[in-house]
This record gives structure tokens, C-alpha cells and sequence, in this order.
């Protein structure tokens, strides 16, 4: 499923070509993904000035003139392509005045469309026990400490917790704890001040890396004029297993673990993640 920086990545596409064009056509391929799409969202879109967009956690948000906006969820498979001739298992397809195109696919049909007043955003039942965003300036060591609190699961699993801190999965929780030399065993309650000290900045900073170079490209996720992201070059220890890591080059080191928390893969070094 893609994570925060490949949402912001596709927002931002979606910002630069759809952002002031006028839609001068809307149609709906399909009356449900994940969820039922409400029926009136070809004529909501159809005649609309598209103001701006707004990401929150591992959704976004495409904003209308009429101050209504569309929520849109990627599901495990969504993609949104720009320009280019229909495509199999294309759900939506938006078109305007100057002759752009765009198109939400999605062959699995995990994805979501939605419709919400703008300035109701955050009571969308999907966004609103959203915890804070990981980039934003709410987000700090001690709100996380204290999201964490009595917490008796793993820190890893905390982090894919989108009520404590919204928008991080599987990848970036890896990646962000590997960083603060934390392992993902270690359960959430037990983190003191100087762990989470040094999680909340290992946490920005993997997202902001991510971002820049437009997130990771694994199974279906492209950007929306089509290249691959970059970030899964960069990976310290996701999918990695065996190899030594960066901080035990040469040393006695049993490489990089993979083990299964909640149904899911996390890679670690034991020997620098305590």
C-alpha cells in the first residue's frame, strides 16, 4: 500500500497538472471500490474548478471551487496516470478544457472515492481519529511520548498505529527505527524521553528523503507521469535480509533480521537496535 511519501508524491503530480484547469468531464466507470462511490460525483466534478489539493496521512484530498472536495485512497493498487489513452481497470476518469486526462486505477479495488464539504475535511469518518502528521508541526517528541504511554504493543506496531501518528507503514516504520537505533521488538510503553527523542527527527527525516525522491517503487505504485520512485535504492534495511548493515560493515554481525509482527515483515540489526 503506499505510504505517506508516495501519496504526497502523487498529490503534488496531481497539484501541477490539475490545480486552476476547469473538468469538463467526469465518468465513473464503476458504482463502488472499497466502498460504495456516491452516485453524484460525475456531475459534482463536471464543470468544477479544481482549487487545490491537501493530503492527510495516506489520503488526499482534491478541492473543488464549489467548496466541495473529493477524498481519494490508493488502496494497496490505485495509481493516478495523467495524460495517455484509457487503461484496464480505470475506475474514474476526469477530463478538462485543455485537453488533459486523468485517470484513477485500480486493479485490486481497494481504493476509495468519497465526496465531503471542504471545510468538513477532518470529520470524514476515515480521517477523523487521525493522529498527527509526522511532518507537521504537531508532531513532536513529546506528543509522541506520550501517545505511547501504557502502550503494551511493539513500537513497530505502534508506529503503523494511523491514531498515534498518521500516515506511516510498513516501510517507513522500519526505516524511520532503524535510524533511531530502535528495535521494532521493543514494546511502545517502555521508549523513554531520549528513544523518542531520537525516533521523532529519524521519522522526519526518512519521510522527507522519501519524498524527495519520489517515494519507493514496489509492485504497483509509479508517479503520476509515470516514473518509478527512487527510495527503495536507498532502503537501510527494508527487504534486505542477511546483509550486513551500514553501521556493522566488517564488524561480527549476524546481518540484517526479518522477523513477522502482526502479519508483517520488519527488518532490523540486532546488534545496533536496542
Amino acid at each position: 500500500m503506499p505510504e505517506l511519501p508516495e501519496v504526497e508524491t502523487v498529490m503534488r503530480g496531481l497539484d501541477g497538472y490539475l490545480t486552476g484547469k476547469v473538468i469538463t468531464r467526469a465518468t465513473l466507470h464503476r458504482p463502488d471500490l472499497r466502498f460504495p462511490v456516491p452516485g453524484e460525483l460525475p456531475a459534482l466534478l463536471t464543470g468544477a474548478t479544481v482549487r487545490g489539493f491537501r493530503r492527510r496521512g495516506k489520503y488526499f484530498f482534491l478541492r473543488l471551487d464549489s467548496g466541495m472536495s473529493v477524498l481519494i485512497h490508493l488502496g494497496m493498487s490505485g495509481r493516478m496516470v495523467l495524460a495517455g489513452a484509457p487503461m484496464l481497470h480505470e475506475h474514474l476518469t476526469i477530463e478538462t478544457a485543455d485537453g488533459g486526462r486523468v485517470g484513477f486505477v485500480d486493479p485490486r479495488r481497494f481504493g476509495a472515492l468519497d465526496v465531503i464539504a471542504t471545510a468538513d475535511e477532518d470529520t470524514h469518518k476515515l480521517i477523523a481519529a487521525m493522529g498527527p502528521e509526522p511532518l507537521g508541526n504537531e508532531f513532536s517528541a513529546p506528543v509522541l511520548l506520550a501517545a505511547l504511554h501504557g502502550k503494551t504493543v511493539s513500537i513497530k506496531a505502534a508506529l503503523l498505529d494511523q491514531k498515534i501518528v498518521a500516515g506511516i507503514g510498513n516501510i517507513y516504520a522500519s526505516e524511520a527505527l532503524f535510524r533511531a537505533r530502535i528495535s521494532p521488538r521493543r514494546l511502545a510503553g517502555t521508549l523513554g524521553g531520549a528513544r523518542v527523542e531520537r525516533l521523532v527527527p529519524a521519522i522526519r527525516q526518512t519521510l522527507t528523503e522519501a519524498i524527495a525522491a519520489g517515494g519507493s517503487s514496489l509492485r504497483d505504485y509509479v508517479q503520476p507521469n509515470g516514473e518509478l520512485g527512487y527510495f527503495q535504492h536507498a532502503w537501510k534495511v527494508y527487504g534486505r535480509t542477511g546483509e550486513a548493515c551500514e553501521r556493522c560493515p566488517g564488524a561480527p554481525c549476524a546481518g540484517i533480521r526479518c522477523l513477522t509482527q502482526g502479519g508483517r515483515s520488519s527488518f532490523y540489526c540486532a546488534k545496533t537496535q536496542r
